[in-house]
């Protein structure tokens, strides 16, 4: 307790000298160790994770009746059905009636609901008729604004997805074997394939493909790790990125963030590539425990709520104080209680203001539309002025809004001449890269003349691979031409490869 006044006591002194902003940052440092929500897992997820760090492999692709190849697309259909897509449970969005009580519900048009009852019961229809209009009004334009708001955002998710790289076998893989025992047919079985799904389709015994720039698509299990470094900053808020193995280096740790083979979803890959296999999905994960509790927890009002809130009980106050007091000085002087009664509701209703609900919600709906024409969605009018009252906004770039598409012009050597046996190299590195493809690799190997010329399947093998990372700034493959020699080829930030050059060809 005098640690507190002795806190508000030094608040009012660098008020007082008006050098409080200098203090403001310790202030949000203090803010952000504070959370109302519990970041341990359940107890049940707890195990299941920690049971699927201790198997080994071959044990947890029985329980999770998969195949180091992947599952088939039906068994993946049929497990789907049971457990449901891999979704995140999220704030749902209100139904129409609900969102329409949220725009009615304040203070202002409560009591003025009230008394538009009571001028009705009274026989003054015209009074209750425009107090009615000025709440339908208010409540209908703020409903209508939020709503077309909150469909623009709906349909711009819509169009953003993510994918993840899984191991798929093929269905003849199955039938083989029973047309070899039963019929006498050998059928040809399909070798498993890589395949690019949609998050949402991901099911507990799927084999992930990861490399770095993935993000984590759910709760896996690693089955081979190289020189795989994971950020778990949003999970256990430590900055630096944690190496993960294929093999338990701990097998007694009992909180399960620590388990050195296990991946959360919701965390990144900084460097290095690996095997997962996927142990829970949607709301099973760490992350949707945490994302259940996060949308359990209610939503705080905005300070523009505030504010409002307590102008509209300051003047509510007043209303109950003052009209009973006219009641009982007109009663009691004039003697016509029916009179007295009347008089102290017209007060009432003056000392009440009829269009602030109304003016409230057109100057926020104008301030939304101004916004809407700057490519600007307001979910909530309330934010707007939340919005206008930043002193200092902090955020990411999200990319140019390009066709996401990169085209090669040319392929020239240091000298700036043209050459073709650069775009070959890039090309053998780009093709053999099991990290992570950005939008220059598919560039390079969209040229099918030159995968027609070099055949790599036939006249290139892969003899080992060193992942990207930030630190070091470059990826490497080393490939073998046809068993004889063997070829680095490295690629990477300009300055980072200059640094490593002792020559130049040309």
């Amino acid at each position: 307790m005098s640690l507190n006044w002795l806190k508000g006591l030094f608040a009012v002194f660098l008020r007082t000298r008006h050098i409080d902003r200098h203090f403001r940052r310790l202030l949000l440092l203090e803010s952000l160790t504070k959370t109302g929500v519990s970041r341990e897992a359940p107890t049940s997820l707890s195990q299941i994770l920690i049971r699927a760090a201790n198997l080994t492999p071959d044990d947890l692709l029985s329980e999770l009746e998969s195949h180091p190849d992947g599952i088939t697309d039906n068994q993946a259909e049929e497990v789907r059905a049971k457990v449901g897509n891999n979704e995140v449970g999220h704030e749902k969005p209100l139904p129409w009636w609900f969102h329409l009580w949220f725009a009615y519900r304040n203070p202002f048009n409560i009591l003025l609901s009230i008394l538009a009852g009571v001028s009705a019961l009274t026989g003054d229809d015209t009074g209750a008729l425009i107090i009615g209009f000025m709440v339908v009004f208010s409540t209908l334009l703020r409903f209508w604004q939020e709503m077309k708001a909150n469909k623009a955002a709906d349909s711009l998710k819509a169009m953003v997805s993510n994918t993840a790289t899984v191991l798929r076998r093929d269905i003849s893989t199955e039938a083989a074997p029973v047309f070899a025992q039963y019929y006498g047919v050998y059928l040809h079985a399909k070798a498993a394939a890589q395949q690019e799904i949609p998050l949402k389709n991901l099911v507990p015994g799927d084999i992930v493909l990861l490399s770095a720039g993935d993000m984590i698509p759910a709760d896996c299990r690693l089955l081979s790790a190289k020189d795989l470094f994971i950020s778990q900053s949003a999970m256990t808020g430590e900055s630096l990125p944690v190496e993960k193995y294929a093999t338990l280096k701990t097998p007694e740790q009992t909180n399960p963030l620590d388990l050195d083979n296990i991946v959360f979803m919701g965390t990144n890959v900084i460097s290095g590539s690996a095997t997962a296999i996927v142990v829970n999905t949607g709301d099973r994960t760490y992350f949707g425990a945490l994302a259940q509790r996060v949308t359990a927890t209610d939503r705080a009002p905005t300070s523009f709520q505030s504010g409002v809130n307590k102008v509209s009980w300051l003047l509510i106050r007043f209303m109950f104080v003052m009209a009973p007091i006219v009641l009982l000085l007109n009663g009691f002087t004039k003697g016509n209680w029916t009179e007295a009664l009347l008089f102290a509701l017209s007060v009432a209703v003056g000392l009440t203001p009829e269009m602030l609900p109304m003016i409230v919600t057109s100057t926020l709906a104008k301030g939304a539309v101004i916004l809407s024409r700057k490519k600007v969605i307001v979910k909530r009018l309330d934010a707007i002025q939340n919005f206008g009252a930043m002193n200092v906004l902090c955020t990411d770039k999200t990319g140019t809004l390009t066709q996401d598409k990169i085209i090669l012009a040319r392929h020239v050597d240091a000298f700036g001449d043209e050459s073709d046996e650069v775009l070959e190299h890039a090309y053998l590195n780009s093709y053999y890269q099991t990290g992570l493809k950005n939008l220059l690799d598919v560039a390079v190997l969209e040229h099918a003349e030159v995968h027609q010329e070099l055949n790599p399947t036939r006249n290139y093998r892969k003899v080992d691979e060193i992942p990207f990372d930030f630190n070091r700034r470059r990826m490497s493959v080393v490939v073998s031409e046809q068993g004889e020699s063997d070829t680095l080829i490295t690629k990477g930030a300009v300055e980072e490869i200059l640094d490593v050059c002792t020559r130049v060809q040309h």
